[in-house]
């Protein structure tokens, strides 16, 4: 069987885009696999809500408790939001080690300051200077055991400065050895000027529900475009909690769920296939329920 990091290496040298949702636990990742999806993004905001802290206040070691967890529950790769790599390079060094270890395939690193400001969910970005940001990516390159661990560049500098810093930025990263660049262009001008003007496989980022009037678009339309990579931001914890209030409201009004019995009993049993039950009781069958 192939290493995760192989595979997605391999998708990043293959025609085609690479659509990864966002999924911040073993079952979000778990039923995104079932549902055809190829590979998978660890988004910081979505891990961050779900523990009920803003993404800037994880730890490293949260995010490789998660990495952890969800590369044991599928079989396709993990790219993993690595923040601002957790401090300088030498804490960038072993961000990088440490996710190779925990399972993941692939990691993204931003330009923010570190530690990086709750600010950042308003829209006001601090990015370092550039060359702070090349010297963290090339040790990160070092830092790799496995070659086809694949290293993103993210750069805010498009949302901070302008669309032209932007572009800067991503092609001195890509030339300090980024395999890819993750970047946020504010108009739908930009997003398509951007696969044109950068020099590496591109990721971009569909963020319904953003503040800030970026741009959203189809997968097809960002393979047109020349992305190399697309991920959706937040939908996954918005989706969530949207649905839980929804039934703790119910259930606290009238004490019972809404759900007609016969989609609850349907929904249980696709959990419990998610979860893999069957394969369970098979062995509990074979073993100590076996009868004589």
């Amino acid at each position: 069987m192939k290493r995760m990091t192989t595979v997605f290496h391999e998708m990043l040298e293959s025609p085609g885009i690479i659509h990864a949702p966002i999924a911040y636990d073993p079952l979000t990742a778990r039923i995104a696999e079932q549902v055809g999806f190829r590979a998978l993004d660890l988004g910081g905001y979505a891990l961050g809500a779900s523990s009920c802290v803003p993404e800037p206040l994880l730890s490293l070691e949260e995010v490789l408790t998660a990495t952890r967890r969800i590369t044991a529950a599928v079989s396709i790769p993990l790219m993993v939001d690595g923040g601002a790599g957790y401090g300088d390079p030498v804490h960038v060094i072993r961000t990088v080690q440490e996710l190779e270890r925990a399972g993941a395939a692939a990691v993204h690193i931003e330009d923010q300051v570190y530690p990086k400001r709750v600010h950042y969910h308003k829209g006001l970005e601090h990015v370092i200077p550039a060359e702070e940001m090349c010297e963290k990516i090339r040790y990160a390159v070092r830092a790799r055991r496995d070659p086809d661990f694949v290293i993103a560049a993210r750069t805010d500098a498009m949302i901070s400065d302008n669309f032209s810093e932007g572009i800067r930025r991503a092609n001195m990263y890509a030339e300090a050895g980024a395999d890819m660049v993750m970047l946020f262009p504010n108009t739908i001008e930009e997003a398509c000027r951007a696969p044109v003007e950068v020099r590496a496989p591109l990721i971009f980022v569909n963020s319904e529900g953003n503040r800030f009037g970026r741009p959203i678009f189809s997968i097809a339309e960002l393979e047109t475009m020349g992305y190399k990579m697309a991920n959706d931001a937040i939908s996954a914890i918005m989706v969530t909690f949207k649905s839980i209030k929804d039934l703790f409201s119910r259930l606290h009004d009238t004490g019972r769920t809404g759900m007609d019995q016969s989609v609850f009993i349907k929904v249980r049993k696709e959990v419990e296939d998610a979860i893999g039950l069957e394969h369970f009781y098979r062995i509990e069958e074979e073993t100590v329920e076996k009868k004589n």
